[in-house]
């Protein structure tokens, strides 16, 4: 499907691992190293079909590139629900040395299916959280976790429920401490998509019709 699209280009960080079985398919999952600009990286899992699961492609600081979807599922565990991202891979090649593409992009074209959260951090900054959820074959959906900045925190602060939203960006990792009682705190990585531009599909469609008229 033309709603969600995620290219990745990066460096293995260990050999694939089997990780569930769907249908007798069984599914391989890994941890793939993209740069940002920024000289840091982020940590992403992938998820990969045996049928695409190449051991000669697919190894420890190997550069590879994949082409396929943000999925989320739900892993259930006795102490709570945890929303679990997983970039699933419809494509897998070895990128070319003169390949300049944008090692981290994607597009989801979804709905607002939470209220939109708008905050300042200590120095000022303007941030809006965002659940977009994106349609998938099958009756399925994607809940995928968005955060805007600046100008389009101001804009996506105002979105309602229900929204129809297209989303241009990249998928980062971010770790956090949890605080589980007084004496312990766990590390722990969360996945989110980054947000360079946002648009309404009313907006867009208005634009249309403008564009169809003159």
């Amino acid at each position: 499907m033309e709603n969600n699209i995620i290219t990745l280009t990066g460096i293995v960080e260990s050999e694939a691992v089997y990780s569930h079985t769907v249908m007798e398919e069984n599914f391989y999952s890994f941890i793939l190293r993209v740069p940002r600009l920024s000289q840091t990286d982020d940590l992403l899992p992938v998820t990969v079909s045996e049928k695409l699961y190449d051991r000669e492609i697919i190894k420890e600081n190997q550069k590879i590139k994949v082409k396929g979807q943000l999925r989320s599922y739900n892993k259930f565990t006795e102490e709570r629900t945890k929303l679990i991202l997983t970039v699933f891979v419809k494509e897998l090649s070895i990128p070319e040395e003169a390949d300049e593409e944008n090692p981290n992009e994607i597009f989801i074209n979804g709905y607002i299916c939470k209220t939109p959260v708008y905050r300042k951090t200590p120095f000022g900054r303007e941030i809006t959280d965002l659940i977009v959820a994106v349609n998938r074959a099958f009756n399925r959906s994607d809940y995928i976790p968005a955060i805007a900045w600046g100008k389009n925190a101001v804009y996506a602060q105002n979105l309602e429920v229900g929204a129809n939203v297209m989303v241009w960006g990249r998928l980062q990792s971010r770790n956090y401490n949890k605080r589980l009682s007084e004496n312990e705190v766990e590390i722990r990585t969360a996945y989110e998509l980054s947000i360079t531009k946002i648009e309404s599909g009313e907006e867009l469609e208005n634009r249309e019709e403008y564009l169809e008229v003159y």
